[in-house]
C-alpha cells in the first residue's frame, strides 16, 4: 500500500506517463508516511468515452482523477495533505503540456481501504 490509479481524459496531454508515474510515487515516498519505496504502486488508466457536464460536445472540458488507496489509520489531516500534494505535482508536471485549448480539472480522492487485505510477493 499506497496504491495510486490515475484515470485521464483523451484530450489531457500527458507526454511521459512513466515520468508522471515516477514523479508522483517519488513525491509520495518523500513525505515520510510509507515503509518501503515498492510499497507505492501506481498506474494509469485511459478514459476513453466522458463527457464533463451535460454539453460538452467539442471536449473543451478534460479531468485527471487521481485516486489513492490507503490502509487505514492515518488522521484526516495526513490523508488531506498527501491528496494536496497529488494536485499540486500532478499541476507541476503537467500544466505546460496542456494545448490551452482544454480546461483541465486536477481531482484527488484519498480513501482507506478496508482492513481486510492481502498482499504476497512473489520472487523473493
Amino acid at each position: 500500500m499506497p496504491h495510486l490509479t490515475i484515470q485521464a481524459t483523451p484530450n489531457v496531454m500527458i507526454p511521459h506517463a512513466e515520468s508522471l508515474l515516477k514523479t508522483l510515487n517519488n513525491a509520495l515516498w518523500e513525505t515520510g508516511h510509507f515503509k518501503q519505496a515498492t510499497d507505492i504502486k501506481a498506474r494509469i488508466l485511459p478514459v476513453n468515452t466522458f463527457l464533463v457536464g451535460v454539453e460538452d460536445d467539442e471536449q473543451e472540458h478534460g479531468f485527471i482523477y487521481a485516486h489513492l488507496k490507503l490502509m487505514s489509520g492515518r488522521e484526516a489531516s495526513v490523508r488531506d495533505s498527501l491528496a494536496q500534494l497529488l494536485v499540486t505535482t500532478i499541476d507541476e508536471k503537467l500544466a505546460a503540456a496542456q494545448s490551452g485549448r482544454t480546461q483541465l480539472q486536477i481531482c484527488v480522492e484519498v480513501e482507506e481501504i478496508s482492513t481486510i487485505y492481502q498482499k504476497k510477493i512473489l520472487g523473493q
